[in-house]
């Protein structure tokens, strides 16, 4: 015995590293693709928000031409270069020790406002101008052009920069781009002096604060006198640029606007193009950007977590072992955020995060499988219980008794309890059975009096099917019957619970009439008399439309349309199921003729486009029905199809999923 225990442990154990390398080999693909991507940068932005100091580190001002500036100037972009050429010589004149220009002359213009920008340039050199790049596509390739500043004024004293930025896919700038040709790093040479040698940019950028983390003041305040204190530039490193769309000029272009990792936090997502200039520069001047974490880190911690995830999922009770993961995974978040903001790296957690919780589920599934399998053995010397008239058909025809099936047209039930799990948790488990007990006693009887067949019980809801394994056909009127004396049968029921101070239970069914396959389904040593198809899966989605229609039964249109005139039914709506292209129309059972009828007159109304006359006709209905909860959900989709822009498509039918 001792020897069967340790070689099913060991067993154990080596499919647990089995299932743990799989795990890792799966999450190391995903690596690779467009959404682990995308989700490691809203890691990255969620980890800048969380730490980022909410002040730069040197006195930079921000010169923003925004919208107050374009309405006190009464100017059209671009401003003439006279206008930037008296800003250059204020902000000169009160003692900034650098100024930075986020705006590319790259052609000239009229001779006098080139001269006056000339000269402006000369008396406060060196100022850094931006330079830009143009991608020009031609048949096989895609060539970028640098495009400098005007010759004259870098002859002047001007330092041209490059002003280019990398942004990710998703427009969010994350990378650093302070390279030796950079706007952002000729003003750190200008600042830095004799340590210019020694500033080196980093792979990724540190944001400071969200916008406006800088001093940020418009450009007209710096042209017009008494707007600043004097000597408030003196010191300061000033940045002008854009910083939204202003001028009628510009109503179709970005304006150097990106997004900002704030935005995947609530916070403001567009960062003009000047602000992350000045991030740049300031973390050029802190040297505190940041850095990748070294590689080997993530593979090293997997790989240690790996004996631990397999010795906790076997030693340990599944409570404890999720609570370790959970540690494992929080330990993990906090050792990313402490990285990146206190020593500056930034090491992705969500590798080694997948990797807890894939090792830790990989190894409880190989638990449960192998627990599971033995429980199987043990009942397996137990008899299979199935319907009489299954048995009496297995016993009339022994070559029944194999595997497969025939493909036939099927009624199909599913039921559930609504309120259940509330009265549940007010009942011992002993108290639990005793119920659900009572409540299938009840309905089985009445199943297999319609020549129905219970197929299996799934917690508190039943799945039956008529048709099969005998042939019927009146299978669809007899399901409905079935339901109805199913319906009634719950009235006992809710009585005694109501005799017992407990809440009642409302039983929803839903029945749709398909093609399934039928017969036994299994393997050689156990299988069940059951159906499979798509109709089996819309009747389990109708009986849960219950809810949004506040109905107890709910029938497609395919059993509706089998049903004689005896049984009255009302239209409802009309439904698309996930997975099915085709949309249904829905019924429940209605013995008032002109209920049914205006509801069938304004679901053709509002199908054909008429959504004036269908609301007329829920009006009428809620006249006769008040607080009709089906006609008022229809009521409310004609309002909103009403209320879409021309052309927009008529959205006659509405996704199960979304009720």
């Amino acid at each position: 015995m001792r020897a069967t225990v340790s070689r099913s442990a060991w067993r154990e154990a080596v499919l647990a590293l089995a299932a743990s390398a799989l795990v890792l080999l799966l999450a190391w693909a995903a690596t690779f693709t467009r959404p682990w991507h995308a989700l490691e940068f809203k890691t990255f932005d969620v980890l800048t928000a969380l730490s980022a100091p909410q002040r730069g580190a040197y006195p930079v001002v921000i010169l923003a031409i925004d919208e107050p500036t374009f309405q006190e100037l009464q100017q059209h972009w671009p401003f003439p270069r006279s206008l930037h050429a008296r800003l250059i010589e204020r902000v000169h004149a009160d003692g900034a020790a650098a100024i930075g220009m986020d705006v590319v002359f790259a052609d000239p213009t009229s001779e006098e406002e080139d001269a006056a920008l000339e000269r402006a340039v000369a008396v406060a050199a060196p100022v850094a101008l931006a330079s830009a790049r143009e991608k020009i596509d031609s048949g096989n390739s895609t060539l970028w052009t640098d495009v400098p500043p005007l010759q004259r004024l870098l002859a002047a004293g001007g330092r041209a920069g490059s002003a280019l930025v990398q942004p990710d896919d998703d427009f969010v700038v994350r990378r650093a781009f302070g390279e030796s040709d950079s706007l952002a790093m000729q003003l750190a040479r200008r600042v830095a002096g004799a340590g210019a040698n020694d500033l080196r940019p980093a792979e990724w950028l540190a944001y400071r604060g969200p916008r406006g983390t800088f001093d940020t003041r418009s450009y007209y305040q710096a042209l017009e006198p008494g707007l600043l204190p004097p000597g408030f530039f003196k010191g300061k490193i000033v940045l002008v640029g854009r910083s939204a769309l202003s001028a009628s000029e510009l109503e179709n272009a970005r304006a150097d606007l990106f997004n900002s990792p704030f935005g995947s936090v609530g916070g403001d997502r567009l960062f003009p193009g000047v602000e992350l200039q000045a991030t740049q520069l300031d973390n050029l001047l802190a040297g505190d950007g940041l850095r990748s974490a070294p590689g080997h880190w993530t593979p090293v911690l997997v790989l240690l977590m790996i004996p631990l995830v397999v010795w906790a999922g076997r030693r340990l009770h599944t409570g404890w072992a999720i609570v370790l993961m959970a540690a494992l995974v929080v330990a993990m978040g906090l050792a990313s955020w402490l990285l990146f903001a206190y020593a500056r790296l930034w090491w992705p957690p969500l590798m080694p995060m997948a990797a807890a919780l894939g090792l830790t589920s990989a190894t409880a599934l190989v638990i449960y499988a192998t627990v599971r399998q033995r429980a199987q053995q043990t009942r397996a010397m137990f008899a299979q219980y199935v319907p009489p008239a299954v048995v009496a058909r297995l016993v009339a025809e022994p070559g029944l008794m194999r595997l497969g099936g025939e493909v036939r047209e099927v009624t199909i039930m599913f039921t559930d309890l609504a309120n259940f799990t509330t009265l549940s948790e007010q009942l011992s488990a002993e108290q639990t059975v005793e119920l659900l007990s009572g409540y299938f006693d009840a309905m089985t009887p009445i199943i297999h009096a319609s020549g129905g067949t219970v197929d299996k019980f799934i917690g508190d809801a039943v799945m039956a099917f008529w048709g099969a394994p005998l042939d019927d056909a009146q299978h669809a009127e007899h399901a409905v019957h079935a339901a109805l004396d199913m319906q009634k049968a719950m009235e006992p029921l809710v009585a005694g619970l109501r005799a017992r101070g407990l809440p009642p239970l409302q039983m929803r069914i839903g029945l749709h009439t398909g093609r399934v396959v039928v017969g036994n389904v299994g393997s050689q040593q156990r299988f069940s008399y059951t159906v499979i198809g798509d109709a089996v899966n819309l009747a389990a989605r109708l009986e849960g439309a219950n809810k949004a229609f506040g109905t107890g039964i709910l029938l497609s249109q395919a059993t509706a349309r089998q049903l004689p005139a005896t049984l009255p039914v009302r239209v409802l709506d009309e439904v698309i199921v996930k997975g099915r292209a085709e949309s249904v129309r829905v019924f429940t059972l209605c013995a008032d003729r002109e209920v049914c009828a205006l509801s069938a007159a304004a679901l053709d109304a509002f199908h054909g486009g008429d959504a004036a006359t269908a609301a007329a006709l829920l009006d009428q209905l809620l006249q006769r029905c008040p607080g009709d909860p089906a006609a008022l959900r229809l009521q409310n989709r004609v309002a909103e199809a009403a209320a879409l822009p021309s052309g927009m498509p008529w959205p006659t039918a509405v996704a199960l999923d979304k009720l």
